[in-house]
């Protein structure tokens, strides 16, 4: 993953093995403190922790996006704050790792929904070690041609009753919808929120095939671009806005930018 990355000018760091004894990570941070983190399995994962864990799926067969997360300064409000509004959500877990340079890292999630974690909704995640240290590790961004991550892509079965679901959670206004022949799908622009939706325009696109293998889940991230010249395999408009795609033959799997 970090190689396909470097492939299309996107550098990355790697950033140590999870205490869960059967994963570890690389990330590229950007300027707002989002970042994309790369997750594998360790060369010695325990078989049955690696086989709890909710996106060994997506690693064994190189998927690409699996999930998301949003940061939260008070876990246990936004918990009951979602709870109220009828949507299932986990008790906070807490977790962490250290960083190559000995540097520990803790923090807690919760899961959102009762899809495999991070997929449909956002997990939440509250830092007990200072940020900065875990999306920063290097001590300033890794990449700052890119503003930051801007749009989570998520592959639904039905575009209208995720509209509805996502309305439940977090309130959003009416969603604005299109269709969109380059990417496949019938596209939804959630508002107050990072998302997009998108429900294959076919039953035999590649959108159709992700989420009969994988379900429900993110299929591409957008990165808010400022700055460098990168490649772009094509381009299409979103809403009236220009998104250009990387090669997704190099890269493994679908990243624009706008």
């Amino acid at each position: 993953m970090q190689a396909n990355l470097a492939a299309i000018g996107i550098e990355t760091v790697y950033g140590g093995p999870h205490s869960n004894g059967a994963t570890e990570m690389a990330l590229v941070s950007f300027p707002d403190g989002s970042y994309l983190e790369l997750m594998a399995p360790q060369a010695n994962a325990d078989a049955q922790t690696l086989a709890r864990q909710p996106w060994t799926k997506f690693m064994r067969a190189d998927a690409g996006p699996c999930a998301w997360a949003v940061r939260e300064q008070d876990v246990a409000a936004e918990v009951e704050r979602l709870r109220a509004a009828g949507i299932a959500v986990s008790a906070p877990v807490r977790n962490g790792r250290q960083r190559p340079d000995g540097v520990r890292l803790d923090w807690e999630t919760a899961q959102v929904g009762t899809e495999p974690n991070g997929t449909f909704f956002p997990f939440l995640i509250h830092d007990f070690t200072p940020r900065e240290q875990r999306a920063f590790p290097q001590g300033k961004p890794l990449n700052k041609d890119f503003g930051g991550v801007t749009k989570v892509v998520i592959a639904v079965h039905d575009l209208d009753a995720s509209v509805k679901r996502y309305g439940k959670a977090y309130g959003v206004p009416p969603a604005i919808k299109e269709a969109n022949p380059v990417f496949g799908a019938h596209l939804a622009l959630l508002g107050g929120v990072p998302v997009v939706l998108a429900q294959p325009l076919a039953p035999d696109s590649w959108l159709a095939r992700r989420l009969a293998q994988f379900g429900e889940a993110p299929c591409a991230f957008v990165l808010d671009r400022r700055r460098g010249r990168y490649r772009a395999a094509s381009e299409t408009r979103w809403f009236g806005t220009k998104i250009s795609w990387f090669d997704a033959q190099k890269l493994g799997w679908r990243l624009g930018f706008e």
